[in-house]
């Protein structure tokens, strides 16, 4: 029986690679005489370094940048095997997970670190990048990417914008006299997970705002912010990306990404798929098993699960299903999505793990349990 492994990571708690190792032992505590083939994804978020990278035999680089606040840190980068194409996470210099709780605040945060890592990459003679977009904690639709970069945002009174999406709402003019001298010699390739536009009810500040740390307050503001910025682009970069699928996406760096630095936008998984060759290893599979940290309604938005599950059922495997760390959708959602069948790491309410150090060895079970479970015939654990 061949057996695809293809999870992303858990988010804040094991790497895509370290779920995948998990799944197979699981697998072969089930099935000991299992073909098994491991295949570790991304869709533009957390991991998509660790997958390309891995996929391709290429190599990490760490550069000095700064986080969400501006505090210094170093982030890790990677190099594909072609040694041609770098990639850059957003989260890595951006992310979420590089803030407390407490400290979350998306009026305030930036994008510069992304930006300089981007500066890093053209500084090392890399012409050709990736970009994953996700788990960010910003909103300032990639302006302070473009600052690192050095273009300039300026208000009525010429004076350079401080960090932060609220401060948009002041936002008159760019002052593109200092971009980096490479950029417009570059491909910029973005890895999108959503498709939620700029602004409105579906847009950046709207959807995702919330998990970053804003008030309703915040999130109205921000929304204006967004739009401001929408309207400036137009007016002094002549381009339109107010509607644009993806350009909500790390509040608004798909946007800022588009406008400053002539990016594509494109489906994250789609990208990561094809490099890692995830359609051709899935001919003659009996069974797809995904992994991923929470199931829920957004994940048919571009999310790594939904395209595997889709790729599996258009490729012909009978079985497909998914190890979460925590299900929000019923069986008849998973079933829309091409997931037979979805099994939970722990009947605590709303999934909690009570030790997150033990989630290789929880995955490990579980895969095991639903391997078993499917091999009589069986499906959800709920």
């Amino acid at each position: 029986m061949k057996v695809i492994v293809a999870p992303q990571s858990f988010k804040g708690t094991a790497s895509a690679a370290v779920v995948a190792d998990a799944m197979c032992r699981g697998v072969l505590l089930a099935m000991p005489h299992a073909e098994v083939v491991s295949i570790p994804i991304a869709d533009g978020g957390s991991g998509t370094v660790e997958a390309l990278v891995t996929a391709t035999g290429g190599r990490y680089v760490s550069s000095p940048t700064s986080d969400p606040l501006g505090r210094p840190i170093t982030a890790r980068w990677g190099v594909l095997g072609d040694n041609d194409t770098a990639v850059i996470e957003s989260s890595a210099a951006s992310g979420l997970s590089l803030l407390e709780p407490s400290e979350r605040d998306p009026t305030k945060t930036t994008t510069r670190g992304t930006g300089t890592l981007v500066r890093a990459a053209l500084d090392a003679g890399y012409r050709r990048i990736l970009i994953g977009l996700g788990d960010s904690a910003t909103n300032d639709a990639g302006v302070g990417m473009a600052q690192a970069l050095g273009i300039r945002a300026l208000d009525g009174g010429d004076h350079d914008l401080p960090d932060g999406g609220a401060a948009l709402l002041r936002l008159h003019s760019f002052d593109m006299t200092g971009v980096h001298p490479s950029l417009s010699a570059s491909t910029i390739t973005v890895l999108c997970d959503v498709t939620n536009p700029l602004c409105g009810p579906e847009g950046a500040s709207a959807i995702f705002g919330p998990q970053k740390g804003a008030s309703p307050q915040q999130v109205s503001l921000l929304d204006s912010a967004l739009s401001r910025f929408s309207d400036v682009v137009e007016a002094r970069l002549g381009c339109s990306v107010r509607d644009m699928p993806g350009a909500g996406a790390a509040g608004g760096l798909g946007a800022g990404l588009v406008a400053f630095c002539g990016a594509v936008l494109r489906p994250g998984f789609e990208v990561v798929s094809d490099t890692v060759h995830l359609r051709e290893s899935l001919a003659g599979a009996d069974l797809v098993l995904m992994g991923e940290g929470r199931i829920d309604a957004q994940t048919a938005g571009g999310k790594g699960v939904s395209g595997v599950a889709a790729l599996s059922k258009r490729s012909g495997v009978p079985l497909v299903a998914a190890i979460v760390g925590r299900n929000e959708i019923g069986a008849t959602e998973a079933a829309s999505l091409g997931i037979d069948a979805v099994f939970s790491l722990t009947p605590l309410p709303n999934g909690a793990i009570a030790d997150p150090d033990a989630t290789p060895r929880l995955i490990e079970a579980t895969t095991a349990r639903a391997v078993a479970s499917l091999l009589k015939g069986g499906n959800n654990d709920a």
